[in-house]
């Protein structure tokens, strides 16, 4: 229709972009009640965290893309990636790991977000997000001793040198203990306390640019899979005497302190997740165990954490496999998980990643048992961009999905005139 043409009949249109896309009614991924005492399973119930609603409890996973360009900045790849996702209901979809100090991204080709004109390219995949009524979140990080690595695509684990973008020269870590011992990575710089600051004030400065400037709902902060904070808090990786090191309270010190720095920069309605490895899969004294993550968990929640997103390992080269954790049907991190919210309770959210598409009915199970409060799913998105639909298939309910693709599967829903009179409506009363 050109601009000229009036009708009645015109779909509202999307706001936050400058092109014309339709409005959906109500976020894709929503319960569609087709009965009036029509329930949801649990996934498919809204899930409240601060002054959001998240309209499922079926999460996008962060998931390193290594496309970023010479700038650590997002490309259009980034934006076809996560719309492509984004647009077919995810409660929450979160962006990669995105490093908050020039020394920090995982690769030369990781996204950064040091800088303002980082976060204002972001805002580009921000603002789709946004046009379709989704909500958007960015996990921030810093690398350590595992930063300047190759694309996980081209070799696992193995350092970037100069020739290629890399810094190898810069990385740094908690104590100068390498990731593999004569191995692909070198020895990294231990960090003084100059250091340390200055790395805890670019986390918060990371967040404030995330949600200031490129309008992110959420903030994500990646303490897992042996970057950083994980370095700072696992006595494998962490050697230090002063106050940053040696006993719990010490070595968990750098990760209080990035919460409160990211606390103190963004709104307080705005929430903040946090990515844990609940263990190092590795018994021994040097070990970080499930018993640390849920004392842990404990001080967190108490500092402004509303999520704990739980995953495991990644810091000791030597670790098992993660299918070696595998001592039943349930998927390998769900008894973290549930530890973890046993012990908070209802003070914080928990969330639980891998391998959770392979059953839904089990997933919806253990949410509803109250294992955890959110499923994050990487790999399953990868696959299945309609991950969510797909859900709402197998659990025999339905699920709003955008206008374009809606449509095609349900034309006989009702005529286009009562929908775009619903949609008005539906506008007017968030007024």
């Amino acid at each position: 229709m050109s601009k000229s043409a009036s009708s009645t009949n015109e779909y509202p249109r999307a706001k936050n972009v400058p092109y014309y896309i339709p409005q959906p009614e109500v976020p894709a991924g929503t319960f569609y009640k087709e009965k009036d005492n029509e329930k949801p399973p649990k996934i498919f119930e809204p899930l409240k965290i601060r002054g959001l609603t998240l309209p499922n409890r079926i999460g996008v996973s962060p998931m390193c893309q290594y496309s970023a360009d010479e700038k650590f900045q997002v490309t259009p790849y980034h934006l076809v990636h996560y719309g492509s996702i984004a647009l077919r209901g995810p409660g929450i979809t979160i962006v990669e790991a995105t490093a908050v100090s020039p020394e920090g991204p995982l690769s030369p080709h990781d996204l950064g977000i040091f800088n303002d004109a980082q976060a204002e390219k972001l805002k580009e995949i921000v603002d789709f997000v946004h046009s379709q009524k989704q909500l958007i979140a960015l996990q921030i990080a810093h690398g350590g001793r595992k930063a300047s690595g190759q694309p996980l695509f081209i070799h696992l684990e193995q350092i970037a040198d100069k020739s290629i973008g890399g810094f190898p020269e810069k990385i740094v870590a908690p104590s100068p203990i390498e990731f593999r011992p004569a191995g692909n990575f070198p020895k990294p710089n231990e960090l003084d306390i100059a250091g340390i600051k200055r790395i805890i004030k670019d986390f918060g400065t990371a967040a404030k640019r995330a949600v200031e400037i490129s309008g992110f709902d959420i903030i994500d902060i990646h303490a897992a899979h042996g970057y950083l904070i994980h370095e700072f808090y696992s006595p494998f990786s962490n050697k230090r005497t002063d106050e940053y090191g040696g006993s719990f309270e010490n070595r968990i010190r750098f990760l209080l302190e990035v919460v409160d720095s990211v606390r103190s920069n963004i709104p307080e309605s705005v929430p903040v997740f946090l990515r844990i490895s609940a263990s190092d899969n590795l018994s021994g004294e040097d070990s970080w165990t499930i018993e640390d993550s849920v004392k842990l968990a404990n001080i967190v929640v108490d500092r402004g954490v509303d999520l704990i997103d739980v995953s495991s390992g990644g810091n000791i080269y030597k670790q098992p496999s993660r299918s070696s954790l595998q001592t039943d049907d349930k998927p390998i991190h769900e008894p973290f998980a549930r530890a973890i919210k046993e012990s908070i309770g209802d003070r914080g959210l928990v969330s639980c990643v891998a391998n959770l598409e392979r059953d839904p009915e089990q997933t919806n199970r253990l949410i509803e048992e109250g294992s955890f409060d959110l499923a994050l799913f990487g790999k399953g998105f990868l696959k299945n961009p309609g991950l969510v639909w797909e859900f709402a298939d197998k659990l025999n309910v339905r699920s709003y999905q955008a206008p374009q693709y809606d449509w095609i599967y349900h034309p006989k829903r009702e005529g286009i005139t009562e929908l775009i009179e619903r949609t008005k409506k539906h506008e007017e009363s968030k007024k």
